[in-house]
């Protein structure tokens, strides 16, 4: 009997115990369970947030790409102004800004006082241009100095060419037009004045004992003068004249639509804006003297060749007749 109790009592204890441990697996592969539908469901929350940044972060290079893609744009022309309309197009399309313009010269910038003004540096330490905008957000800044750079692009290319273009067709030391270039236009001009039934004069230009001032006082100073000569000229004459450095001290210039009595006036001018200039250079105040022989389309001569030929024997009358004067060709 005692062993029939026995064994009822060790039976129903080992079943509690395999209770009692199936109970804790039980518990404990539920608690298993709920962690990792936890872990999923963090997991599944992480690939949403990085599938978000991602689509942001692709969207900022996006962006960003197709700001830099204006260089493209800008480099489609070699004008500054037709560059800077095609800045303020992409700037007002990617930003929204209210207004911006291009200025070259500072004295203007007092106009735009409440703007946000921007210096362009287009040469080292040189100040060349400003851009004046209204109204940036401060969220924008970062793409309005991507524009900005994607316009100096632009620009710099633009001015160098100008630059290239320039040295092709001026004289370095008077930055008149060079002999080849300015015959180019002479004989331009001449074919406009035929074919409009225009009056034309070739006017060449010398100075006077030129060769006594660099004997005297050096090559240095001779350019000095040749270069404050031709600018005199230059200052004296209209837009639509055109000057050239014939060759040495000799200066030619063409007098657009103008007669023998109007050209005679114009180099009159120019002799005793001259006679008048002091110039100084080093230690030196010098004054110098020009000679002036002209010739006259169409009352002398019909072609360009003719026109440089009587001018130069005008020229060498003035030069043998007193010097600081103006000679005609005969009609």
């Amino acid at each position: 009997m005692f062993s029939i109790i026995l064994l009822i009592v060790i039976t129903f204890s080992c079943g509690m115990l395999c209770r009692e441990i199936f109970s804790g697996r039980l518990k404990r592969q539920q608690d298993a369970h709920a962690c990792l539908i936890n872990e999923l469901k963090r997991l599944k929350d992480l690939k949403k947030d990085l599938n978000a940044e991602n689509n942001l972060l692709s969207k900022r290079f996006d962006d960003t790409l197709t700001l830099y893609e204006l260089t493209k744009d800008v480099c489609r022309s070699l004008d500054e102004e037709k560059i800077f309309s095609i800045f303020s197009k992409n700037l007002k399309k990617h930003i929204g800004v209210g207004d911006c313009r291009y200025i070259k010269d500072n004295a203007d910038l007092i106009k735009y006082k409440n703007y946000t003004i921007l210096p362009l540096n287009l040469e080292e330490n040189q100040v060349t241009g400003y851009l004046a905008v209204d109204r940036i957000l401060e969220t924008d800044k970062d793409k309005f100095g991507i524009l900005v750079q994607q316009f100096l692009i632009g620009l710099r290319r633009a001015l160098l060419y100008q630059k290239v273009q320039g040295l092709t067709i001026t004289d370095v030391l008077t930055n008149v037009y060079c002999r080849r270039y300015f015959l180019e236009r002479f004989n331009e001009e001449l074919r406009r004045s035929k074919k409009n039934k225009l009056n034309l004069t070739f006017l060449m230009i010398d100075i006077d004992n030129f060769k006594q001032f660099n004997d005297r006082y050096g090559h240095l100073v001779g350019d000095a003068i040749l270069r404050q000569v031709a600018k005199t000229i230059r200052d004296a004459v209209r837009q639509i004249d055109f000057i050239g450095r014939y060759g040495g001290e000799e200066i030619s210039v063409v007098l657009a639509e103008t007669n023998r009595e109007q050209a005679n006036f114009a180099a009159e001018r120019i002799r005793q804006a001259i006679s008048l200039e002091v110039i100084k250079v080093y230690d030196e105040q010098l004054k110098v003297t020009v000679s002036i022989g002209a010739s006259n389309y169409p009352d002398v001569a019909a072609n360009m060749q003719n026109l440089i030929e009587l001018a130069d024997q005008a020229l060498y009358l003035a030069k043998e007749t007193g010097k600081n004067k103006v000679c005609f060709s005969p009609a």
